[in-house]
């Protein structure tokens, strides 16, 4: 491509509203332009990464027995009013109508449209498994669209469905899928962890994992093992059981004053105690049901495992109004002893080895002291309630947990049967009967994946392209156009790079050296060939981006030289 003819409009300066590395350098090379809060468009630059990444996700996903097809963006709100979803999905869910006033909604998801169409097509054992999959624009009306495409209101994915007959079927699609994922990513030049993790608004209860890229700029953290390739997203990461129960204390039970001490820090600092001999209790309604749960001072309580460990439906922090009508006292002074007979009590597992604790009275202004579980009150269990730290054990017995953020490319779910219940997808089995498929999920943010790849692979300079991603293979400079024997050397060069195969970017541009120099840094292609002033001698200039590395080459030896540089690049 001629970039004289190049439709690349580059910013010299940092947008301003654009705070991560990411959105600031496809802005600044043109790979995007913002339209609206959250709506961008690809400039053909993007657009060509965009295609090398949905290649790449192609091969991958033929590999493993996927077929790709394409889904409507537009789908009836029957269809989610069928899985139960339009009104629990919220307002990210684009809604509109059409002139006769039937209502539709923008496909943030495609669950109910494949499931429809596999209940509508396939009434036998006989046509499955089938694995089907699509690449498409998808519609989420996020609150506060930022970091570019990282978090946009219109977005590329790759959204994939498997339908199976039993669950080891299911296991064996799910196996492939991550599998090919991590091909998928491994082939884009990511740094990148698959984590255990949560369903969330997708539902189904059997496993999931979400594939992050490690990256400062990531909004979730990842909890992983420094031994092991244990990890785990970290409003999931499981610990063990692994505190022995205390002894009773020598001291009874005790009440202390502590005047306008609510707080964790407040009692830590008024009492001048650790705050890991502290017992904090917090009142959760789980289905509406009320249920004390104790953790120690220095640690978190984890809603999502609370709600795991309940199969609950609905998990939601007491009011404060709640709290007085049940607990009979203000929040910051509610405890588990003498608590109310239609409240369960139930302790994480580092509760067990308090011995000598500190927890709320129930009565304003006061607290317990000397406080030991079972002595003082009825735990009904124990269990797994807690935030991960750092420095804990890892749940596979090796090494101890780390954190690092991540930014979410990939998830993987197991669907089980919550759609192809509720949308009536069955197949007749061997003997005639109907039952219901077995489905999984499976997505990948294409144009997320390329915001990832870009926080990776940058320096102060602009973009460094990975080579199975990068929009050209090389970038062509011609130095000083006033010059025909560089003139004409670019030209050559051109054709006979395009004739050996090569994608080249050839900047043709009536522009100053240092102007086309920067440029091509932003641009950030693996390779950049310059024809300078020894243009007439037949000699190039070729630097590869990422390290720096330039040499000096006469055009002869060009195709030898390029076929083994490009062996250390990836």
């Amino acid at each position: 491509m001629r970039q004289q003819l190049f439709f690349s409009p580059t910013m010299r300066e940092v947008p301003q509203g654009a705070d991560i590395p990411s959105h600031q350098l496809m802005l600044r090379a043109g790979l995007i332009r913002q339209t609206a809060s959250g709506i961008y468009s690809y400039l053909p630059l993007g657009r060509k990464v965009l295609r090398k990444v949905e290649q790449i996700i192609r091969e991958e996903m033929d590999a493993a027995g996927g077929q790709e097809l394409l889904m409507p963006a537009i789908q009836p709100a029957e269809l989610w009013e069928e899985s139960g979803r339009l009104d629990d999905y919220g307002p990210e869910l684009m809604r509109l109508k059409d002139r006769h006033e039937r209502d539709f909604v923008l496909g943030a998801t495609h669950e109910e449209v494949i499931t429809s169409l596999v209940r509508d097509e396939v009434n036998s054992y006989k046509k499955l498994p089938m694995n089907l999959y699509q690449i498409q624009t998808k519609y989420r009306d996020e609150r506060r669209p930022r970091f570019g495409v990282l978090r946009s209101r219109e977005f590329i994915m790759k959204d994939a469905y498997s339908f199976d007959t039993n669950k080891e079927d299911l296991d064996k699609n799910y196996r492939a899928m991550y599998e090919a994922y991590t091909n998928i990513f491994k082939r884009c030049g990511l740094d990148f962890r698959a984590v255990k993790a949560d369903a969330g608004a997708i539902g189904g209860k059997g496993g999931t994992h979400e594939f992050m890229v490690l990256s400062d700029v990531g909004e979730d953290t990842i909890a992983y093992s420094n031994s092991s390739e244990y990890a785990a997203n970290i409003e999931i990461a499981e610990l063990p059981d692994m505190y022995e129960k205390a002894d009773s204390p020598s001291e009874s039970l005790k009440e202390l004053y502590t005047p306008g001490m609510r707080t964790i820090e407040d009692l830590t600092n008024g009492l001048e105690i650790e705050n890991s001999s502290l017992l904090k209790s917090v009142l959760f309604l789980i289905d509406d049901k009320p249920v004390l749960i104790v953790c120690r001072g220095d640690h978190e309580i984890n809603e999502i495992k609370v709600q795991n460990a309940f199969d609950a439906e609905n998990v939601m922090l007491a009011e404060t109004e709640d709290i007085k009508h049940i607990m009979g006292t203000e929040a910051g002074f509610i405890g588990p002893v003498n608590a109310p007979e239609e409240v369960t009590i139930v302790c994480d597992f580092a509760v067990k080895a308090v011995s000598s604790g500190i927890c709320g009275a129930n009565l304003v202004d006061k607290h317990y002291q000397n406080v030991h579980p079972d002595r003082d009150f009825k735990v009904e269990k124990y269990g797994d309630f807690r935030l991960v730290q750092e420095g804990d054990p890892s749940p596979d017995g090796k090494g101890t947990i780390q954190f690092a953020k991540g930014i979410e490319v990939g998830h993987v779910f197991k669907l089980g049967t919550k759609y192809s219940e509720a949308l009536g997808a069955q197949y007749l089995d061997e003997n005639g009967r109907a039952q219901p498929i077995i489905m999984g999920c499976y997505g990948i943010g294409v144009s997320r994946t390329i915001a990832a790849i870009v926080e990776q692979h940058h320096d102060d300079n602009g973009l460094m392209w990975p080579k199975a991603v990068s929009p050209y293979d090389l970038h062509l400079l011609v130095l000083n156009p006033k010059q025909e024997e560089q003139n004409q050397l670019g030209e050559t060069l051109y054709e006979t790079l395009k004739r050996a195969g090569y994608d080249v970017l050839y900047d043709d541009r009536k522009e100053r050296a240092g102007v086309k120099f920067k440029d091509s840094d932003l641009f950030g292609l693996p390779i950049r060939i310059a024809c300078g002033k020894k243009a007439a001698e037949g000699i190039v200039e070729v630097k590869i981006r990422r390290d720096g590395k330039m040499e000096e080459v006469h055009i002869n030896d060009l195709p030898s030289y390029l076929a083994s540089i490009e062996k250390e690049l990836f």
